[in-house]
């Protein structure tokens, strides 16, 4: 019979680190679900600069695309210091997601047309106004948590675990790269 020491009977996660084309759907499933993150910029500063951004996409190459206005601070902070760290939170799931990787600033216009859509209008004057700049960001490493069954199972498991004192296996967490 096995003698479980109370370390062991904490709650403990899967370890498993992604890579290539499984880092980049991860990237796009936890985006698909919740496209809000904090975008925090000026890394070296505290407090830190973080202002809610809407990801538009992320692409086959698992980059983050955002639109943003060129007169704002965000930009400027960019111009001066490339690394930026995004945090995502998808609280329904349980996910969270951080990126770490470099911004650079464009005025592509036909990558404004792709990314493009009706709640931009809500912060710019259509998809020609001049003030228009996308955002790349291009991840160079992150991490990610979840629970490999969602919220309202997890919960459901962790109740058990608690009264049953067994260990709960639930949560799977692992460094991110899509090199």
């Amino acid at each position: 019979m096995e003698n479980k020491s109370a370390d062991s009977q904490k709650a403990s996660s899967e370890v498993k680190n992604l890579t290539h084309q499984e880092a980049i759907d991860k990237f796009k499933e936890l985006v698909k679900h919740q496209s809000i993150c904090l975008f925090t910029t000026q890394l070296t500063r505290v407090p830190l600069m973080t202002r809610p951004m809407a990801v538009q996409k992320v692409c086959d190459q698992g980059n983050f695309w955002f639109l943003s206005s060129a007169e704002s601070e965000k930009n400027a902070e960019i111009a001066i210091d490339d690394r930026v760290q995004l945090f995502f939170i998808n609280t329904g799931d349980s996910e969270f997601l951080s990126v770490y990787g470099t911004a650079t600033i464009s005025r592509d216009q036909q990558k404004i047309d792709e990314l493009w859509t009706g709640i931009a209008n809500a912060w710019f004057e259509g998809k020609e106004d001049p003030r228009i700049t996308v955002i790349k960001v291009t991840p160079q490493e992150g991490f990610y948590w979840d629970t490999k069954s969602g919220k309202l199972v997890s919960m459901v498991k962790i109740l058990a675990s608690a009264v049953s004192g067994k260990t709960l296996e639930e949560g799977v967490e692992g460094t991110i790269s899509v090199k």
